[in-house]
């Protein structure tokens, strides 16, 4: 148990669990909260608010070593942190199609070649967007992209959920405020190349 003053200051602990092979998954504990005058407020995962998004994201390297991120607009969430080119797989498009049309309306590339790779898959129960509480599921589909060289990566969508894209070198990326998706393919990089 524990006691707080306030049920925002109490986040889920993040927790790490091996999920077999080499694949690291994130698991949250959820906490009961009492406040001082004795009350429990209602934090369990049956409070939560489910989400299940299924996703498809391109992970796109060039010479010399850089690698293409979309910083996320106001209009998504988390605001302002780094992801890779991509988003949701509408009703009844196929992931393949997904990654590409989103790596053109977030980064103005066309894929060449468009390879499977592996399937990132995070789970988080905690305080979401507006402070709301939440049980996210979200599935990525992740490919390795070749693209058409030549173009500077810009923003298509207005007033979507991408503010900008840059190619980023690998260096930099693990100082910057990116999603775990971003970390995951990190570790494995290699398997994109």
């Amino acid at each position: 148990m524990v006691r707080c003053r306030d049920r925002r200051s109490v986040r889920g602990v993040r927790i790490a669990r091996h999920a077999g092979g080499d694949s690291v998954g994130t698991s949250w504990l959820t906490l009961a909260v009492t406040s001082e005058d004795g009350s429990t407020t209602g934090t369990g995962i049956g409070d939560a608010h489910r989400t299940q998004r299924l996703g498809a994201y391109a992970v796109v390297v060039r010479d010399p070593g850089e690698l293409l991120l979309t910083q996320i607009s106001a209009r998504g969430y988390p605001a302002t942190a780094w992801a890779l080119p991509g988003g949701g797989v509408d009703h009844g498009e196929s992931p393949r199609d997904a990654v590409r049309r989103e790596l053109y309306e977030e980064t103005a590339q066309q894929a060449r070649t468009v390879r499977l790779v592996d399937i990132h898959s995070l789970h988080i129960v905690d305080h979401g967007r507006d402070d709301r509480y939440e049980d996210y599921h979200g599935v990525h589909v992740l490919y390795a992209v070749d693209i058409v060289p030549g173009v500077e990566p810009r923003v298509v969508e207005v007033d979507g959920t991408t503010e900008q894209a840059l190619w980023v070198p690998l260096g930099e990326v693990p100082g910057m405020w990116t999603l775990p998706v971003v970390d995951y393919v990190l570790e494995r990089l290699d398997d994109y190349r």
